[in-house]
């Protein structure tokens, strides 16, 4: 079984995070296939909008700690990086249904999205620093500009989660819907971009993302401390409490 599903149809291709024994965990091979998904879509006429959802009841619980142990990555070419420099420059509509869990990737990937929906369940987070690691996907140069500053850092330094009307009320999310509602409210508006004319469509969100700022750069500067950081002995006692299930102890 798959554990990225991706289905096209009506110039919407949907990508399905399939891993829900472990509510969609990311693994280094799955972000290879996320990768693989958007570049061959960003060449595909046929896609005009990109759907994103997660199966089982949750989006994604973030990294797979056990994976990602086993291979950090390395380099700018790694499957997760590949991912984030994806996502971020995506020239077509991004939209995704958010249900359960969206753990650290699961939020910050929604800081690229152009519109999110929200189950009225999802919680979402941001541990990073609770893994004696730091932000990644742009998201300390998003966030802010998103949310505003205090309440930035009040998101990735407690590392707490929060719902889904949180999310909508600091902007984060379109529209917070029931879980029933969910995947149809948020396809509807893909079918409308969808229809609607495909180069106005990409030269409207090439505009509006023009006041941004430096995100390639912003993420190159956090994937190098978040390299570094995964080699500490900060990061070791942070993963290892979290695997034992206990405090993690920082001298």
């Amino acid at each position: 079984m798959s554990e990225i599903l991706t289905s096209q149809a009506d110039g919407i291709l949907t990508i399905g995070f399939n891993r829900p024994d472990k509510k969609n965990a990311l693994t280094s091979a799955m972000y290879a296939a996320l990768a693989d998904a958007l570049e061959a879509a960003e060449s595909d006429e046929a896609v005009r909008v990109i759907f994103f959802t997660g199966s089982g009841g949750a989006f994604t619980a973030g990294n797979d700690l056990q994976d990602f142990l086993n291979n950090p990555p390395q380099g700018d070419d790694t499957p997760v990086f590949r991912f984030l420099r994806a996502i971020s420059t995506a020239s077509k509509p991004l939209i995704a249904a958010v249900s359960g869990v969206a753990v650290g990737v699961g939020t910050t990937m929604l800081l690229h999205c152009d519109l999110v929906y929200a189950a009225d369940d999802a919680k979402l987070s941001l541990p990073f620093v609770n893994l004696a690691l730091v932000p990644e996907a742009a998201s300390s140069l998003l966030l802010p500009a998103m949310v505003g500053y205090h309440r930035a850092a009040e998101l990735l330094l407690l590392g707490e989660p929060f719902t889904a009307a949180t999310a909508k009320e600091y902007g984060i999310v379109n529209a917070v819907v029931s879980g029933e509602q969910l995947l149809e409210t948020a396809m509807a508006a893909a079918r409308k971009i969808a229809a609607k004319p495909p180069t106005a469509v990409r030269l409207t969100k090439q505009l509006l993302r023009q006041s941004r700022g430096d995100i390639a750069g912003q993420m190159a500067a956090e994937g190098a401390h978040f390299r570094g950081q995964l080699k500490s002995a900060e990061a070791r006692e942070a993963m290892t409490a979290f695997f034992e299930k206990r405090p993690p102890k920082f001298s």
